[in-house]
């Protein structure tokens, strides 16, 4: 990551840089501020929530609609912490840590980070594969290996700017969100019970309260509160109080309107999946080979092609943006770099040979969710503990209220993942 010396002469944003000394701003002069907030809420719209949203859909009805939402606002806080710290500090989360920490301590954290990184890397690199899979109707192993071809080619775009990798991200959450939007237009689902159950906390037995606490716990992404801070941390550098406050408060659009949209998109799955599979009495629909499979008899052709492109777009997208990460933890944790290109090479090899092999994709992505949830306290902790100091955080330190609310959000989100844990190895 380039200094914050070096981002003011290089001009990280220029029309951002220009648009926080010309206050009162004209309403479109938020657009140079849109972009980080997107890039990271990629990762709450990978394959592993469209199986776990799908689960909930088919399984309980609306039941669990209530629970996108609350994790949705949970994940909104926490992406904002991320993204303030960069700005306020002109660090990431992983580069605060070895300043803060021991070498000890921030070697551990780079082991655990990388691990997680991998992991999370495996599920989105094989839900691309997937979605290549069902869309083309090629075996895995070959699906896996177009994937790697075009994941190579998005992080190309790099060498022509942010901003155009900021779009191409952007515009495949629009295309997750479009093909969602049709889905249910074929659904037809009864609007009126949506609105009701997204407001309703409640549950259907025990089971609905493992996939509510499956839901919330995948909620925090550890490698994307790694990546948010790297992504604003030069990308436009105040150069006073008042810009930086001024920074915040676009920052904070950003972040809600990306975070929204990923949260509908997530609501979209689980009414999707209620709307077809619950009403037609098919409960236990929860492969997204299987969703696909059943889509097409129950609502045509068309329905089963737009799953298979959502898929896709999620998988390509997220798997990019975890290279990424990865990137931001070695460098952060270790100050070593190694080429991006290398690093895709690198953890790619583990999803081709669970496609070569023929292991069960849909049991790999929930496994490599299990090894997710590790991560999650590792990074929430350090992130509320560092922007709740004021002197790192100086006048963007948090409020008592926000530290509360934070601390609470952790402590939950990090208590279920425990549960899930202990459901999934001694349940």
């Amino acid at each position: 990551m380039a200094t914050r010396s070096e981002a003011v002469a290089t001009g990280a944003v220029p029309e951002a840089q220009e648009a926080l000394r010309g206050y009162p701003q004209k309403p479109w002069r938020i657009l140079p501020f849109l972009g980080p907030a997107f890039v990271a809420c990629i990762a709450y719209i990978d394959p592993g929530n469209f199986a776990t949203n799908i689960a909930g859909g088919s399984k309980f009805g609306y039941t669990l609609a209530w629970v996108i939402v609350a994790s949705s606002l949970m994940a909104m806080l926490i992406q904002l912490l991320s993204a303030k710290l960069g700005i306020a500090t002109g660090r990431n989360l992983p580069e605060m840590c070895r300043e803060r920490f021991s070498r000890r301590t921030s070697l551990g954290l780079w082991v655990q980070a990388e691990l997680i990184a991998m992991a999370t890397d495996l599920a989105e690199f094989l839900g691309a594969a997937l979605g290549f899979h069902l869309l083309l109707g090629i075996a895995l192993f070959p699906a896996a290996l177009l994937t790697g071809v075009t994941t190579f080619l998005i992080l190309g775009l790099q060498r022509f700017g942010l901003r155009a990798f900021e779009a191409v991200i952007a515009g495949f959450v629009a295309a997750i969100g479009a093909c969602y939007l049709a889905e249910l237009y074929y659904a037809h689902p009864p609007l009126g019970t949506v609105g009701l159950h997204m407001i309703k906390p409640e549950f259907q037995g025990s089971e609905s309260v493992l996939l509510a606490v499956g839901i919330i716990g995948a909620t925090v992404m550890p490698h994307v509160i790694y990546l948010h801070s790297a992504l604003t941390q030069n990308r436009v550098v105040p150069q006073n109080d008042a810009e930086a406050h001024r920074l915040y408060r676009y920052t904070q659009v950003d972040v809600v309107i990306a975070m929204t949209i990923a949260g509908l998109i997530n609501l979209s799955m689980l009414v999707m999946a209620a709307s077809t599979f619950f009403r037609s009495g098919l409960h236990d629909v929860t492969s997204l080979v299987g969703a696909h499979r059943t889509l097409v008899p129950v609502l045509g052709g068309a329905s089963g092609t737009l799953f298979a492109l959502a898929l896709l777009a999620s998988g390509l997208s997220s798997a990019t943006v975890g290279t990424l990460s990865g990137q931001v933890v070695m460098q952060g944790f270790i100050r070593r770099r190694i080429p991006i290109f290398w690093r895709r090479l690198v953890t790619m090899l583990p999803a081709l040979v669970v496609a070569a092999i023929g292991l069960d994709p849909s049991r790999t992505l929930v496994l490599s969710q299990v090894v997710l949830s590790f991560g999650i306290p590792f990074a929430l902790v350090p992130l509320v503990w560092f922007t709740s100091r004021p002197e790192i955080m100086g006048t963007l330190v948090n409020r008592r209220l926000t530290t509360a609310v934070a601390v609470l959000i952790a402590a939950v989100i990090s208590a279920l993942n425990v549960f899930l844990l202990g459901q999934t190895f001694f349940g």
